[in-house]
């Protein structure tokens, strides 16, 4: 690659990291201005009109003229904003829709503004310029990043909705993308298992020393990908095909090729690689691979201590707590999730996590979390979002210099994610009701859903009111559940169609098994008023799996 990118991102990135470390000197100062800066742009939008921006002059005024809400209470003015109503919630105009599920089966639609790209440039630019300070050979050669597609489709305004990840991956300068060893083109194919197989021979076909994409998962689909395709794609580089039809997209397929030339060397190079391991693993295809980049925290972590197996001691670095809704935090250190809160991003504040359900929690700016102590998340941010619930738990972890250091730790209130999914208890809900709509099978009102990390997939444990024929359920309805689920939870759809997310297991339980556990609670001493079923449970519990009477698992070719 030479020295021409590293020198560059050098060059730009200290100017961009160097305000980060004098901000993070003071803290509460620079949030405070963020935020006053937010409220004076923003005043005459609808929003701010409904809530006297104009009067706002401090964090105090802020807090009381706007309340906390969550994506549903800001759909209403999403929803103007879909119908091509100008300065709704911001002044300067979306320039796109970022989509991700939402807790009521309607998918979730982000405003992205121009700031809001800028951001996230500044963002991806200091990462690299961290990373850079650390791993000197990160940029030697090429690097492999995996996005989502940029447009997956346009509001009847015109107003495109996707991923905010791709659009930036395409706006990326030429220079920098001349090293990309998948170009954004392969993001395109919509076909999850012919997408991996053209990521795997592309990347595959490089010198890679730098990889990366939030979920860990996707980079062990990827190095699977590799191993079980290993003679295809080594016959496809060594005569400068794409290895692959795309029946669908021959178009996407003919302008991929046409960048491709033959490389025997490489081919024989990835042979000798395969023969020595047994199979074609990164580990050895990549001898320069100098850092990757994922998520640690979370549930995502457990799928990362996986990356050994195919990538080896490579470092790892967390990307940050990053979402649809923005970046906000920057590591700078390897194998920790932890990161520096971006104190210019957005504006912050936090609800301790004890205190998230009180109706009048306590409300903390950064400069006052404590170490060790987990809290909920409210943003505020330049893409319209004013005291915004993420429903995300962090952990303070330490400090860099006055600024927090803070780790994703899960999803809140009622949710669940194994690789970014964020399954709601709504979303279990919905498409239970549906089933029931289509199948003669009558459940207890106590079912709950488990998420399995090391396995990759959910757990249904039902109790049944009368006997269901197991054909049926295994045939019919729990491939049907299945669907059903990728319907009202888009981004469970998307994990299952890449089978990042393995399918539902459903559990059929003995009689009397959620009646059990209320009289488990009352003997405990917790009062009626007190009990809660937990739907949606992070992992299985002993009385549950003691309480199995029949296992019903969902094969891939019946999920299909």
């Amino acid at each position: 690659m030479g020295w021409l990118l590293p020198t560059v991102i050098k060059l730009r990135g200290y100017s961009v990291a160097r305000k980060l470390d004098r901000a993070a000197e003071r803290p509460l100062e620079t949030q405070r201005s963020v935020l006053l800066d937010l409220i004076a742009r923003n005043a005459d939008t609808a929003f701010g009109r409904d809530h006297r921006f104009k009067l706002i002059r401090s964090e105090t005024d802020y807090r009381r003229q706007v309340p906390i809400r969550d994506y549903e209470g800001i759909r209403p003015y999403v929803d103007r904003i879909i119908q091509g109503e100008d300065a709704v919630l911001t002044a300067s105009a979306p320039q796109m829709l970022n989509t991700t599920s939402g807790t009521t089966g309607d998918p979730k639609y982000i405003p992205v503004t121009a700031e809001t790209l800028s951001n996230s440039g500044a963002f991806a630019l200091q990462w690299l310029y961290r990373a850079l300070k650390d791993h000197p050979s990160l940029l030697a050669h090429a690097f492999a990043a995996i996005v989502s597609r940029a447009i997956e489709g346009r509001m009847p305004s015109g107003l495109p909705y996707g991923s905010a990840s791709g659009m930036l991956y395409q706006r990326i300068p030429r220079a920098v993308r001349s090293a990309y060893a998948i170009p954004y083109l392969a993001s395109e194919i919509r076909n999850y298992d012919q997408r991996y197989f053209v990521a795997a021979r592309l990347a595959l076909a490089a010198r890679v020393s730098y990889i990366g994409t939030p979920n860990p998962s996707t980079l062990i689909r990827l190095a699977e990908t590799g191993a079980s395709c290993a003679e295809q794609i080594i016959g496809a580089i060594h005569d400068g095909r794409l290895g692959i039809e795309l029946p669908e997209q021959p178009d996407v397929a003919a302008q991929l090729e046409a960048g491709l030339s033959p490389d025997p060397a490489r081919a024989r190079d990835l042979e000798h690689a395969a023969g020595r391991a047994g199979t074609l693993r990164p580990l050895e295809c990549w001898p320069d691979l100098a850092l990757i980049g994922c998520w640690l925290g979370g549930s995502v972590g457990t799928q990362a201590r996986r990356l050994k197996e195919f990538y080896g001691d490579v470092p790892i670095r967390d990307l940050g707590y990053l979402a649809s809704e923005g970046h906000f935090t920057i590591p700078h250190e390897d194998h920790t999730a932890a990161g520096i809160l971006a104190l210019h991003s957005g504006y912050f504040e936090f609800i301790p996590e004890e205190a998230v359900d009180e109706p009048e929690p306590p409300v903390l700016s950064c400069h006052q979390l404590e170490l060790g102590r987990r809290y909920a998340v409210l943003l505020t941010t330049a893409g319209g979002l004013y005291r915004y619930d993420i429903h995300d738990i962090v952990q303070v972890t330490g400090s860099y210099r006055q600024a927090p250091l803070l780790a994703f730790i899960r999803k809140g209130r009622d949710m669940t994610s194994i690789t970014g999914e964020k399954m709601h208890v709504n979303h279990l809900l919905l498409a239970l009701e549906q089933i029931k709509q289509r199948y003669d099978v009558s459940l207890v009102d106590h079912f709950r859903l488990v998420a399995d990390v090391e396995e990759s997939r959910y757990h249904l444990y039902a109790e049944f009111k009368s006997e269901v024929s197991h054909e049926l359920l295994r045939d019919e309805v729990l491939p049907d559940l299945d669907a059903v689920l990728a319907e009202v939870n888009v981004e469970y759809g998307e994990k299952r169609r890449s089978r990042r997310l393995a399918p539902l297991i459903l559990h059929l339980m003995q009689p009397g098994w959620a009646e059990r556990e209320y009289q488990r609670t009352a003997a405990a001493g917790k009062r009626d008023t007190q009990y809660k079923w937990q739907i949606l449970c992070a992992e299985s519990r002993a009385e549950d799996i003691g309480a199995i009477v029949h296992t019903i698992e969902l094969s891939e070719e019946r999920a299909e």
